[in-house]
C-alpha cells in the first residue's frame, strides 16, 4: 500500500460559492465545525508526519494544497508551509495548488517560484459557461476575476513552470465546442475535464437517466475536437483513455484499473481517505478519521481499515466484471457507483456516458487498434 496523493485541506472556507461543490453543497456538514486556517503548529506536525511517511514508503507522492480556497491561508502562513514541506521532502515531492484563481497574486507566484509548486486553476469555460454555477458568497459572477488572475499566472516570466493547467466542471447543456474553443484561445497547457458528482439516486445535473449519456456526447464533440487540432492542449482524462485503449497506463485516478493511494489532512489535522465520498449517502462507511499527533501517517496508511477502503475502490459490480472495457473504464469514482438499496456494488453513474466515448475513441483509433492486434 503506497501513498500516490496527500490532500492538504489548509483552508476549509471559500471565496467562492459554486453550486456544484461537494464540500458545501452535497449534504455534508463537518466543514463548518473545523477551523478556518490550518495552525502553525499543525502546519508543522503535517509536514514533519509526511517526511516520515515518504522515507516509511520509500518513494515520493505529490501533495495537493486544497479547499475551500487554499490561498486563503495566507502569504506568511503559505510561506512557512512550503518552507516545512521543502525541509522535510526535499525537492522528491511535487506539491501544488488548486485554487479558484481569484486570490493570485505576483506575491504568491514568485512565492511559488521560491518553492517550486506549481498552480492549477478552476475555470468552467467562456462567461456564461462559468458564471452560471461558479458565483461569488453574494451570488455575483466571478469569470472575469478568475481570468484576471489567469492571466497574471500567464504573464509571469516563469509561467511555463508555475502553470500546469486548468480544471473544468463539465456542464453538459453547455456547448463543448465553444468550451473547447475559448480554452484554446486562452492558451492553457492543459485541461482536465471533470464530470458533475451524483450517483444512481441523486443523478449528477443533466443526466436524464443512469443510461442517458449527456456527459459521454459532451465529451465526444470534445473529442472531435481534440483529435482534430494540430496543436491541442493536454488533457489527462482523453489522453489516459486513449493510451488505455492502446495498452498502456493511466496516470491519475478516475479510470483503468491502477490502483491510486489518496488521503485527505483536513484543516485540524485530521486524517481522512476521500472525501468525494461526503457527496453519497454511505459516504461514512469508509469514513475512520485519525488525528496526527495520536497516529503516525505511515501507521494510518498502513492499516487495515486504510487498505480494506483502498480495496473498495475497485469495482464490485457483476456487470463491470463482464464488460470488455473495464480496464479504460474502470468503473468509475467510488461515490458515483451509489444506488439506494444497493450501495457501492453497481456500475458507475456514468457508465453509458464512459461507453460511448470509449466507442468513439475506437472508432478513432481504429487503425492503430488494428496494427496492434496484428
Amino acid at each position: 500500500m503506497h501513498i500516490d496523493t496527500v490532500l492538504l485541506k489548509v483552508a476549509s472556507r471559500c471565496n467562492l460559492d459554486c453550486s456544484y461543490c461537494y464540500v458545501y453543497h452535497m449534504g455534508d456538514e463537518s466543514w463548518r465545525t473545523l477551523p478556518k486556517r490550518m495552525a502553525a503548529d499543525t502546519q508543522a506536525l503535517v509536514a514533519a508526519e509526511l517526511g516520515a511517511l515518504m522515507r516509511a514508503q520509500g518513494r515520493p507522492f505529490s501533495i495537493v494544497l486544497h479547499g475551500g480556497e487554499p490561498l486563503l491561508l495566507g502569504l506568511p502562513r503559505l510561506e512557512g508551509l512550503f518552507a516545512e514541506l521543502r525541509a522535510q521532502l526535499g525537492a522528491a515531492c511535487g506539491i501544488s495548488i488548486q485554487t479558484n484563481g481569484v486570490l493570485i497574486s505576483d506575491a504568491v507566484l514568485d512565492l511559488c517560484l521560491r518553492f517550486d509548486v506549481t498552480l492549477s486553476v478552476s475555470l468552467d469555460g467562456p462567461p456564461a459557461v462559468h458564471d452560471r454555477f461558479r458565483v461569488d458568497l453574494r451570488q455575483r459572477a466571478t469569470h472575469g476575476k478568475v481570468v484576471a488572475g489567469l492571466e497574471r499566472l500567464k504573464a509571469h516570466t516563469a509561467a511555463g513552470r508555475l502553470f500546469s493547467g486548468v480544471l473544468c466542471v463539465v456542464d453538459p447543456t453547455s456547448d463543448p465546442e465553444a468550451v473547447y474553443d475559448y480554452f484554446k484561445a486562452l492558451d492553457v497547457p492543459s485541461v482536465d475535464f471533470l464530470y458533475r458528482d451524483g450517483n444512481h439516486t441523486t443523478l449528477p445535473f443533466g443526466k436524464a437517466s443512469a443510461s442517458s449519456a449527456e456527459y459521454g456526447a459532451w465529451m465526444c464533440r470534445i473529442l472531435d475536437r481534440y483529435v482534430a487540432d494540430p496543436a491541442p492542449f493536454r488533457s489527462r482524462l482523453l489522453d489516459d483513455m486513449m493510451r488505455l485503449l492502446l495498452g498502456g497506463a493511466g496516470v491519475k485516478e478516475g479510470v483503468g484499473l491502477t490502483d491510486y493511494g489518496i488521503l485527505v489532512i483536513d484543516t485540524d489535522g485530521a486524517v481522512k481517505k476521500n472525501d468525494t465520498l461526503k457527496s453519497s449517502p454511505l459516504g461514512d462507511t469508509f469514513d475512520v478519521t485519525w488525528v496526527l499527533g495520536r497516529q503516525a501517517l505511515a501507521d494510518i496508511a498502513a492499516s487495515p481499515e486504510f487498505k480494506a477502503y483502498h480495496l473498495a475502490q475497485r469495482p464490485s459490480s457483476p456487470t463491470c466484471y463482464a464488460c470488455p472495457h473495464l480496464r479504460v473504464c474502470g468503473g468509475g469514482m467510488v461515490t458515483h457507483r451509489f444506488k439506494e438499496g444497493a450501495g457501492y456494488d453497481n456500475p458507475t453513474v456514468f457508465c453509458a456516458d464512459q461507453m460511448l466515448l470509449i466507442a468513439r475513441m475506437e472508432a478513432l483509433l481504429a487503425p492503430y487498434l488494428k496494427d496492434r492486434a496484428a
